[in-house]
């Protein structure tokens, strides 16, 4: 059967199964839930009608949407950690009806975990490999240095595993870091972090909640191969003006916010600076004059975020995003030479919310992302200059459609401009003699169209199916795809689901990279003649318990990704300023495979969650382009494959002030390449000149296996006249000082009389030790 018939024929079916309950009148009654006090709103809230056993839930922006009969009600609005409120209305017309919930009193200390909605409301959903995390709940954990940081925590999630020791990258089920979508109010985010992958770009402050999708993706969600990582921004208080920050021992931050204008608008801004150059910088002033003192790098990174709302009247509301943000290194000598490296990314959107009805919502974005890096090197006379940037123009519509309480339909249309400066170079002399330079740049356009439904024909069963098309053209050629999405849910009993989905990805643009982990040298390159598309395409399969009385669910995913057309180089490649890198690209295909089991407890005094995952991530890349391909095109583990990956979290409230959190991670060694050997060259006099390393296949050796042990505690300080809040946060990373390895290499031992070379031997180096560290919040 064709598949756009078979979809047609879905949906058309779907939509006449109901047709014969309409006969009664029914209304629509919709809104928003938000948070009294600080105005914000509520993803997961429930807006149940008791009497009719029906009920809805709030989606990522808050929205709520019930099809009732005619008549009076009484309407109980709840969610975790807020005063459930009751109303009664007399529904007599389609009626839109926002709610505002008040934060419930913690006289027992529990720890209230929010955003994720409850966990019958995750039960009971069609979608499947989502991860939801607050800022709030994130800011319970221990973390690095004491910085807070959204993606580290979703680390802590079973199926997503980090690039390595103290970095933000992630690779979800077997995918590299460049296959996630990142997005920051629909805006995309090319490079999401600060000091070489350390801390990613969110400052938590602005932050209101993040979905980490793994499978199933939504239809509207496209561009990548492996998860989709969507941030939201706090809209700011809209009743009062509020600062807000913290004092850490890298860094510092401040948030203001407040109405723009009573009942129409709001804003927020924050800011944050790290200040390890202000320390270095006094100390290589007190040595300058030491000829033996080597100077010590400048480093620091600072990132600005901020978003307003404005209400235009009852049905149109305008939402502005931005980010700014820079990471800056430099080193100078002091004997004429200079060092210089900056990147960062710059973002904005801007939203147009329009209501057509209690039935019918549109939301149409353009927003602008911008990424970039510039090396600049000068010794005496002489300088040098490389760079490279991406830029995207992008204009999107999302149209929600929800006819009936059986069907959501949802449909759009995204449009993409793309140019890609793969290498500016700029060399030169400064009596004029040597001047070079050299530009090379791409351009692209990339669209797409899509529409899905999601259908609950019965409180056991409910489906969701969407259908995405996309395309990319760039210099005179054309690639596109038809992308299909397909879920599905059946409630075996009020505690146990089972569910299942399907996803067919394309990704169109690359990061060229020669290294496992990002790295802000990396280059964004598109799909050309040469340079077809990446594919992949994933299975999940799984099971949802509710046990304890709701207080627990545990779920068990299978899953199976198989991808095409997977990017590697070969030897010898070179990456920067080439004018025909096409030439330099090898293509092969991967699998990767899994089990996920995760137990979950949101409500108590003590709650965290307890991840396990096996997986298996697997490459080939057979002969082509005159090479032996990799690994003479024999199947190999890439280095961000891991058998094995546990994680546990658990935050425990001792009183209503004070909280304990720790964390847990254990992880099979990371895949990597160490020669077996060394062949010696003599000279004609028979001593020996050179060792040349004997490698055997790519990644067959594994380093010592991954474990940590972070420690926190957060004491919340009683209100002053000054701070309507205020709390120290103390956190231990890696509490037993575990050295966890994080490259390996090779150094000489020589006999100590004849100064020659007698073995190797294998050095490992660790980053991190235990370090502990404090830090001050405060709010008024």
């Amino acid at each position: 059967m064709n598949l756009r018939f078979a979809f047609g024929l879905f949906f058309v079916a779907s939509l006449l199964l109901p047709a014969a309950a309409q006969a009664q009148v029914r209304y629509a009654l919709s809104g928003l839930v938000k948070a009294a006090g600080t105005g914000e709103t509520l993803p997961g809230a429930t807006v149940a009608v008791p009497a009719l056993g029906l009920g809805a839930t709030a989606d990522a922006t808050g929205a709520y949407r019930l099809e009732l009969p005619a008549g009076r009600y009484q309407v109980v609005v709840s969610f975790i950690g807020f005063q459930s409120l009751s109303r009664d209305l007399n529904l007599t017309r389609d009626q839109r009806q926002n709610f505002q919930l008040a934060e419930a009193g913690n006289e027992l200390g529990e720890v209230l975990v929010q955003g994720s909605g409850t966990l019958e409301q995750k039960l009971q959903t069609t979608q499947m490999s989502v991860e939801r995390l607050t800022a709030k709940e994130a800011r319970l954990l221990p973390a690095l240095f004491g910085e807070v940081d959204i993606l580290k925590t979703l680390q802590l999630k079973p199926g997503v595993q980090n690039g390595g020791e103290g970095t933000s990258g992630l690779f979800v089920r077997g995918g590299s870091a460049d296959q996630n979508l990142v997005l920051l109010d629909d805006a995309l985010v090319y490079n999401p972090s600060h000091l070489f992958g350390l801390f990613s770009v969110f400052n938590p402050d602005a932050v209101q909640s993040v979905d980490l999708y793994k499978g199933g993706f939504p239809a509207q969600y496209g561009g990548r191969l492996s998860s989709v990582v969507d941030v939201k921004l706090r809209p700011g208080n809209p009743d009062k003006i509020g600062v807000s920050g913290g004092l850490g021992l890298i860094s510092s931050r401040l948030t203001m916010e407040g109405p723009i204008k009573k009942g129409k608008g709001a804003f927020l801004v924050a800011g944050r600076r790290t200040y390890f150059d202000v320390f270095t910088r006094q100390i290589n002033n007190l040595n300058k004059s030491d000829p033996d003192f080597n100077p010590i790098p400048d480093y620091y990174f600072y990132d600005f975020n901020a978003k307003a709302n404005y209400k235009l009247g009852d049905r149109d509301e305008l939402f502005l995003s931005g980010y700014f943000g820079n990471d800056v290194f430099s080193f100078g000598s002091g004997q004429g030479f200079n060092f210089d490296f900056s990147w960062g990314n710059r973002v904005a959107a801007l939203r147009w919310s329009h209501v057509f009805s209690p039935r019918l919502f549109l939301n149409t974005t353009a927003s602008y992302t911008g990424y970039k890096y510039d090396i600049s090197n000068k010794l005496d006379q002489f300088s040098f200059n490389l760079a490279s940037d991406i830029q995207d123009l992008n204009l999107r519509s999302d149209l929600d459609y929800r006819p009936n309480e059986q069907h959501t339909l949802r449909a759009g249309l995204t449009a993409t401009a793309h140019r890609f400066g793969t290498g500016r170079l700029r060399a030169g002399s400064g009596d004029g003699r040597l001047n070079l330079g050299s530009d090379i740049t791409y351009f692209g356009q990339e669209a797409a169209a899509y529409l899905s439904d999601v259908y609950k024909p019965s409180e056991k069963w409910q489906f969701e199916a969407g259908l995405r098309a996309s395309g990319f053209q760039s210099g005179g050629r054309q690639h596109g795809g038809l992308e299909p999405r397909a879920a599905v849910r059946y409630a075996v009993s009020p505690t146990v689901s089972v569910k299942g989905s399907y996803a067919l990805m394309y990704q169109y643009v690359h990061l060229v990279t020669n290294s496992g982990a990002s790295l802000p040298t990396d280059i964004w390159y598109p799909s050309r003649e040469s340079v077809r598309p990446q594919r992949s395409q994933q299975v999940a399969g799984g099971v949802s318990w509710l046990l304890g009385d709701g207080r627990y669910l545990i779920t068990n995913e299978l899953y199976y990704k198989w991808a095409q057309r997977q990017i590697d180089f070969k030897d010898g490649a070179q990456l920067f300023v080439n004018p025909d890198l096409d030439s330099d690209f090898l293509f092969g295909k991967g699998w990767a495979y899994g089990n996920e089991i995760y137990l979950e407890k949101k409500q108590g005094r003590t709650t965290g969650w307890l991840g396990y995952t096996l997986a298996w991530t697997k490459r080939r890349f057979p002969p082509q382009r005159g090479t032996s391909g990799i690994n003479n095109g024999d199947t190999f583990y890439p280095n961000y494959d891991r058998r094995h990956n546990l994680t546990a979290v658990v935050i425990h409230s001792l009183s209503e002030r004070v909280k304990l959190s720790g964390s847990f991670v254990y992880s099979s060694g990371q895949a990597t390449t160490l020669p077996l050997g060394r062949f010696g060259f003599q000279d004609v006099y028979g001593a020996e000149t050179s060792a040349v390393p004997i490698y055997p296949q790519r990644n067959t050796y594994r380093l010592a296996p991954y474990n940590r042990l972070d420690l926190g505690l957060v004491w919340q300080m009683k209100p002053t006249r000054w701070f309507t809040e205020s709390d120290l946060t103390f956190s231990v990373y890696n509490a037993y000082n575990r050295r966890n390895p994080y490259f390996v290499y090779f150094d000489q031992v020589k006999d100590e009389q004849t100064e020659q070379v007698v073995r190797y031997r294998a050095r490992q180096v660790s980053l991190f030790p235990v370090i502990p560290s404090v830090t001050y919040n405060f709010k008024f």
